[in-house]
Order: structure tokens, then sequence, then C-alpha cells
């Protein structure tokens, strides 16, 4: 039986002023964590048996589709060449030397070791398919730690690796893991949604996130209650309104118009009394071209144009033109390839490069600018602007995409549907990935098929974070009072709470009872602490524990006190009727998570 005087719980009446977010105050109040150093956190007894629990859904579940390794965490430089990720994860990955001068880093992420495995040890396609999987700490040398366990640079993740000989095989394992993640977290008590997204730097065809919405999540989701649609905002789209466009002016033609100090966007609508839905909008980039080869990386022009009322979504732009990163350009290189200044800049008269990153201007313009006409730009000159613009005939383009970030209210994208984009933020607690053959080529990963023919296996990569599981369910049922996790994530499930622990009769009543609780598979906390009822009781609601019963003067008369944390209510029960009745509701709250 677990004794709370006996065990380290440093609860703390108020949380360190920069804890800006719910679960990064509470996680440190309730004594589950303690700070080391920027984004690195000790794990403390209830934190780390909260995590344990975690890994034990997370392990079973896996264990079904999935067999576990377990990796290094210290790399060898040579393997992330092979893949070309040694120069392109960049600052994120932490680089170290041994004693010999060897280059070596911190893991990420383990696609790089999965495929040096089965390129030295599958052979054939009857040893496909193969999922492995571990639960690692990772490394990332994250430039803003904040929020608790949201941005660290240390992480605990569950990390699998499918291995197919075509891509039926992949979808099945892609599939596998959509269903295996949904128990996962339905388990975990978690209220998920799953959203398309963006791959980033794993690569790959296709991407799925599960979210949390949640106001302390750094992701934006976009999402139709009508239908059901939801996308990272790095992937969501939408379908525009019609926009009634501007009368032409004289002969239709651009026009040269003087405007004085009109650079931002409301100044120019204001002055030519449109829509800035008419104005289009330039935003100039430099983008790094990772050089290949032994050829060195260089920065490259890019101008995005599009709707003024319309905003750059720079992680679709990365993925359109093929960059490793994006930064606004400076005056000097303005100058250089549109010859004027910020504030007026315009895609007439550029002259841009026929592939994307070439080495003239790379012009990109978002498909909401195709097929308009009668349009406001810059004219690349000090206070001037063009109107009757129109994309095709007066300006060209390197290549047309969308581009833009979808905005609150605009339609659904999804043939049939009528309704409406709601936007909210949103904390990422799993993603998988079909990589395809990014890895498995690069590194020379092959088996025969069954013609004998060699072939290369093709990939998925899926992983879910351990401590996000955590953070997101604090985040999702916290009151001014602590929080309460979900009974299967709960360091414990009932805290059975001895008021008066000097009271000889109420003690032998409160250890007789959580005998009993454990007894029929119940986790439970006995607080014999010499503390007033008071003190108890607030710890009791501060670090996350269900269910507590309360033994104070009733128990006498055979009544004890059962208060349900989740939803702040008290009854009295019969001792003798106590005990199943908790086993009881724990039951149904994982029956009624399992069937939501």
């Amino acid at each position: 039986m677990h004794r709370w005087s006996k065990l380290f719980i440093p609860t703390l009446r108020e949380a360190p002023a920069d804890a800006e977010v719910a679960s990064h105050k509470f996680l440190l109040r309730s004594g589950y964590i303690r700070q080391l150093g920027a984004g690195i956190y000790n794990y403390l007894f209830l934190g780390q048996r909260s995590l344990n629990k975690i890994i034990g859904i997370v392990r079973e579940e896996m264990d079904k589709i999935a067999q576990e390794f377990y990796l290094p965490g210290i790399l060898p430089r040579e393997l992330w060449e092979e893949s070309g990720r040694w120069t392109g994860m960049g600052d994120n990955m932490f680089r170290l030397k041994d004693r010999k001068g060897a280059d070596l880093c911190l893991g990420m992420t383990h696609e790089e070791i999965m495929t040096a495995i089965a390129r030295n040890e599958l052979r054939s396609y009857k040893q496909l398919p193969q999922i492995w999987y571990q639960i690692q700490t990772k490394f990332r040398d994250e430039p803003r730690p904040k929020s608790g366990l949201l941005r660290v640079r240390q992480f605990t993740m569950k990390d699998s690796y499918s291995f197919d000989i075509d891509k039926a095989g992949l979808d099945k394992s892609f599939d596998l893991h959509d269903a295996v993640y949904r128990r996962i977290f339905t388990r975990c008590g978690l209220k998920f949604v799953a959203v398309e997204a963006d791959s980033g730097a794993m690569g790959g065809s296709q991407s799925q996130e599960f979210m949390v919405y949640t106001d302390a999540g750094e992701d934006l989701i976009a999402s139709c209650p009508a239908c059901g649609y939801a996308a990272n905002l790095e992937k969501a789209t939408s379908r525009l309104d019609p926009v009634v466009e501007m009368e032409a002016t004289g002969d239709g033609m651009p026009e040269l118009v003087h405007t004085p100090g009109c650079a931002a966007i409301a100044d120019v609508a204001a002055f030519f009394k449109i829509s800035p839905a008419s104005d289009i909008k330039c935003v100039a980039y430099m983008a790094l071209k990772r050089g290949t080869g032994g050829q060195k990386d260089a920065w490259h022009g890019v101008a995005a144009f599009l709707r003024g009322d319309h905003q750059v979504n720079e992680t679709k732009l990365i993925g359109v033109i093929g960059a490793a990163e994006l930064r606004t350009m400076q005056a000097e290189e303005l100058q250089q390839f549109f010859n004027g200044p910020a504030g007026f800049l315009g895609p007439a008269g550029l002259r841009h490069d026929a592939q994307p990153l070439g080495e003239g201007l790379t012009v990109v313009v978002d498909r909401a600018l195709e097929g308009r006409k009668n349009m406001v730009c810059g004219a690349n000159k000090l206070d001037y602007h063009l109107r009757n613009v129109t994309p095709g005939r007066d300006f060209t383009w390197t290549l047309a995409a969308e581009i833009r970030s979808v905005n609150e209210d605009e339609n659904c994208p999804k043939d049939g549907c009528a309704g409406k984009l709601v936007v909210g933020k949103a904390v990422e607690i799993g993603h998988i990935f079909k990589l395809g053959y990014k890895y498995s080529e690069s590194m020379g990963a092959h088996v025969l098929d069954e013609n004998g023919k060699e072939v290369t296996p093709i990939m998925g990569s899926y992983g879910i974070g351990i401590e996000r599981i955590l953070t997101a369910a604090i985040e999702q049922a916290n009151d001014a009072n602590g929080f309460c996790l979900p009974a299967p994530i709960a360091p414990f499930t009932v805290v059975v709470t001895i008021t008066n622990v000097a009271d000889t009769a109420l003690r032998a009543t409160g250890e007789k009872l959580a005998d009993d609780l454990e007894a029929a598979g119940l986790d439970v906390l006995l607080d014999d602490r010499d503390e007033r009822a008071g003190v108890k009781f607030k710890d009791a609601d501060l670090v996350g524990i269900p269910y507590r019963i309360n033994v104070g003067k009733k128990a006498a008369a055979g009544q004890v006190e059962l208060v349900d944390r989740a939803t702040s209510t008290s009854v009295d029960v019969a001792l003798n009727e106590v005990v199943a009745l908790v086993k009881k509701r724990v039951e149904e709250e994982q029956l009624l998570a399992s069937s939501s």
C-alpha cells in the first residue's frame, strides 16, 4: 500500500511566474516535475508513475501490430549523411564529437537507424511486412523551450517504422497505426481529432496528426463542424466566395497611380476605395536550397503574390518550392530583385525563373489570383501603384499553387458541404507518415520480390509523444484547484483521506478500506499524513487523482464521502458498498471512452 506520509510529493501553493499554460503550472504545483534547465525536466514520483501508465497502454496496443526494439540515443554521422538529414536537420539536432574526433548526434528520430537494420537484415519479400517500434528518449535543440513539457529539449517518444513490398502494403500499415492510435488515445481518456498534416522534414506522400484542442496549443487546426473535415493550417484548404471585380479605368491596361504614403494594404484599399481582396500583396523571401553532390547550400530570391486579405503560409510555400527554410528579404536584396522598396512591390515587369530556386527570382502566385482581373498592385516604385492589373495578361509566374492560410468562416473544401471552417488552437499528440522511398532508396535497402528481382521496400513512420498525452489530459480537465486525470493514466485511481489520523478508529477504518480497494484491483493511495483535513482535500484536488474517499466522523455510522474530482461532486456511501461503487464508476468511464 502507498502511504502519502512516506512518499515524496512536493506540492506548491503557487506556480513559478514563468509557468504560463495550465498544464505547466499544475505539473509543477502538483510535484510531477521540476525544471533542471531550459527545456529539461526531472520527472518526480507522481509524474513518472503517470507516464509509466501511459507507456503501458501504448506498449499493450502497439504489441498487437508490431515488435518492440530499443535503439541507441547517440548516433553516428554517416547514416544521417546517407539520408541527407545531417545538414537538413539544421540547428535542431544536437551534435557532438567523441574523443577520437568522430561526429555523432543525439537521436531526434530513428528512420536512418531502422532503415540500416532493414538494409542489413531483410533479403526477401517473404520477410515483409515488418513493423518495428521503440519507446525511447529523444533530443531536440529546441530554440524556444516553453510551456512545460510541450516544447522541450528531451522527451519520450514511441516511434515505429513499417517496411512493405508495395504501396498497398504501406496503406495497410498506415491504417493499422491509425486504428491503434485511436485506441491508445481513447484509453488515455483524450478527446482528440485526426487531421491532415504537412510531412515537413520527414518527407513522404501523406501524413496525419492526432490533435487535442486547447488554448495552450501552438498548432492551428481548421475544421468543419458540418462534415468533420479537419486539417492542420499548414495543410488546410477552403473554397472562397466569388469576388466582385473592380471596373477597369481608361483603356483597361495597367495604369500608374501616385499613392503617397500608401505602403500598407489597408491604406491602399482606402485610397482606391476597394476591398483588400482586389489588391495583390507581395511577400519577398530568400529561400535556402540545400546543396547536393558536393554543391554548397545557397540562398535564392522568392516573391510570393496573393490577395491582400490573405496571409502566406510559409510551410506550404516551402513545400511548393522545395526550400529548406525561408527568411525575409533585406533592403539590398529587394533592390536586387525588384529595384523597388518594401510596401510598393508588385509582379508587373518582373523577370522570373522557369523552375523554382534557379539563379534568378522564383515567382509564386496563390491560386486565388488565377482568373482575377482589374486588380491593384505595387509598381516597384516608391509611392506608386498600378491598377487595371490582370494576372496572366500583365504578369506571369514560375508556378501557381495554394500558398495561403485559410481563414475562419471560409467555406469547407469538401464537395457538397455547406459548412464553414472553424480555426482553433491544438496540441499534437501523435503523427503518422507515409514516408515512401525517401530513406530506403537513399540508403540502399533492397529485397528480392517474388520474381527474384531486386526492389526497394516502401516505408512508413509513426510517432507518439508520451509526455504530450499527459499534458493534453491536464489541459482538457483542470480548474482553479488543480486537475483530474482519467483513471487509466492517473498516478492513483483513488485516494483514501483519513480526516484525523490521531483518531485510532478512523485510522483503522481508512487502512482497512485502502486494503479492500487494493484487493479489488484499484490503484490506491492512503493519505495518512498528520495534517488538517482541508490541507489534504486541497492536495488531493491538486494532484489529479479522479476519486477521493473521505473517512471522517460519519465512519462510525458506516458512512464515508465519495468525491468525484471530474465533476466536483460528492455523495455519502455505505462503507461496505464504496469499493464496488468506485470500481463500477472506473469501469463505466473506460467503457464510455471506448464507445465514444
